[in-house]
C-alpha cells in the first residue's frame, strides 16, 4: 500500500498476467479457446476472505481491460469451431474477471471505468442472449440460467453506480443507451421502471430511453401488436437486451388469442397473419409454436390456419427454441460484434444515447 493509502492502478500489459499464464500452461488448464499461451485471457478467481490484494503487476489497467473485451468480442465470440455453450461460458468467465480487476482499482478514472463496464456488458448481451424460446437453450445452454441472470444484474448494477457517481449525464455519452438496455432486460419489473423514471428528465428523453419506455408499457399492457411492432424497430443491442422476453410475450399473446377465439367447434386464424403479429421468422416456426401449445394447424401449404378450440390450448412444456433472425440477428446489418460492443457500429447509436438539453 503506497503512502496516503491510495490504491495504484494495475500495470499488467497483457490479457493475462504472465504468472497465471505460465501456471495454467504447466497445469494443462489452458482452455481450448486459448489456442496458444500468448492468447490466454485472465480467468475469474473468487476473492478469498483474508487474502492479500493482488499486486499491481497482476491487475490490468482500464486500457488493457478494454483491449481484453475487444479481443473477446472480435476473436472469440464468433468462433464457429467451438460449441456455443463453451464459447458463452468462456467469455462470461473472462468478462467477470475484467469486472473484478476494475473493482480492485477504485482509483481508475470514472470515464475509463464506465467504458470498460459498458463494453463488457454489451459483450455479455451479444454472446449469451438466449433464443426467442426457452431461456435455457441457445448460446447459453448448459449454463445455470439463474447464475447468468445474477451476473447480468451485477453488471448493470456496477455500471449504473458508475453513472450515479458522475457529476452530470454528459460525463458518459452512452449512458442513455445503457440505461435503456437495463429497462429492456428487465421488462415488466416495477423496480427497474422506478429507477429509470428517477433519471434526470434530459437523459430520460433521449431516443433510446423513450423507445425502451414504450416497449415496457406495451409489455405490461399485454398489447402484442404494439409490442412486436416496437421490438421490430429496436436496433441490434437493445434487441439483444429484450430478447429473453420474446418467448414469454409470444406465449402470452397466443394465450390471449386462445381465450378470444376459442370455441367448442374451433375458430381458425391465418397462420401468416399470426406469424406477422408475433414477428416470427417463418411459417414453419409459427406452426411449431402453435402445436407446442396444443393448437392444430390445418389447410394446404400457403393457406394454413391455426385452429383455436376451447380447452385445447396448454402450456405444459417449455417454450420451443425458435430463431430470432427478424427481431435480432438481421439488425447487425453488416456490422461486426466488435463494432457493436465497442460502440463503433454507427453514429446512430450515439445519437440515440445523447440526452436532450432542456429548453
Amino acid at each position: 500500500m503506497p503512502l496516503g493509502g491510495a490504491l495504484p492502478l494495475g500495470t499488467c500489459p497483457d490479457l493475462c498476467p504472465e504468472a497465471e499464464r505460465a501456471a495454467r500452461e504447466r497445469q494443462r488448464r489452458l482452455h481450448r479457446l486459448e489456442a496458444a499461451p500468448a492468447r490466454a485471457v485472465k480467468e475469474y478467481a473468487r476473492p478469498a476472505a483474508g487474502k492479500a490484494r493482488p499486486p499491481p503487476s497482476q491487475l490490468r489497467p482500464p486500457r488493457v481491460l478494454l483491449a481484453t473485451v475487444r479481443y473477446l468480442a472480435a476473436e472469440v465470440a464468433g468462433r464457429a469451431d467451438v460449441p456455443p455453450p463453451d464459447v458463452a461460458a468462456f467469455v462470461w468467465d473472462r468478462l467477470r474477471a475484467v469486472r473484478l480487476d476494475l473493482v480492485l482499482q477504485p482509483a481508475a478514472p470514472p470515464r475509463d471505468a464506465a467504458a470498460v463496464l459498458e463494453a463488457a456488458l454489451a459483450c455479455q448481451l451479444c454472446v449469451a442472449g438466449p433464443p426467442g424460446g426457452d431461456p435455457g437453450r441457445g448460446p447459453g445452454a448448459g449454463l445455470d440460467p439463474q447464475l447468468l441472470h445474477t451476473q447480468m444484474q451485477e453488471a448493470f448494477g456496477s455500471l449504473r453506480r458508475c453513472y450515479a457517481d458522475a457529476a452530470s449525464p454528459e460525463a458518459h455519452p452512452r449512458q442513455g443507451l445503457f440505461q435503456s438496455l437495463f429497462l429492456l432486460y428487465n421488462l415488466g419489473s416495477g423496480e427497474a421502471l422506478h429507477q429509470v423514471l428517477l433519471l434526470p428528465p434530459g437523459l430520460r428523453s433521449c431516443r433510446a430511453l423513450r423507445q425502451a419506455l414504450a416497449v415496457d408499457a406495451a409489455f405490461r399492457e399485454g398489447n402484442a401488436a404494439r409490442l412486436f411492432r416496437l421490438l421490430r424497430a429496436l436496433p441490434y443491442l437493445p434487441s439483444r437486451a429484450a430478447q429473453r422476453h420474446v418467448g414469454p410475450a409470444r406465449r402470452r399473446a397466443l394465450a390471449a388469442l386462445a381465450r378470444a377465439l376459442g370455441t367448442p367447434r374451433g375458430q381458425t386464424y391465418p397462420l401468416g397473419r399470426l406469424a406477422h403479429l408475433l414477428a416470427m421468422d417463418s411459417l414453419a416456426e409459427t406452426k411449431a409454436l402453435c402445436q407446442a401449445h396444443g393448437l392444430a394447424v390445418e389447410g394446404a401449404e400457403g393457406e394454413e390456419r391455426a385452429l383455436f378450440v376451447r380447452g385445447h390450448y396448454r402450456e405444459n412444456g417449455p417454450l420451443p427454441a425458435l430463431s430470432c433472425a427478424l427481431l435480432v440477428e438481421s439488425k447487425l446489418r453488416g456490422h461486426t460484434l466488435e463494432q457493436v460492443v465497442m460502440g463503433e457500429a454507427s453514429e446512430e447509436e450515439a445519437k440515440e444515447a445523447l440526452p436532450r438539453t432542456p429548453t
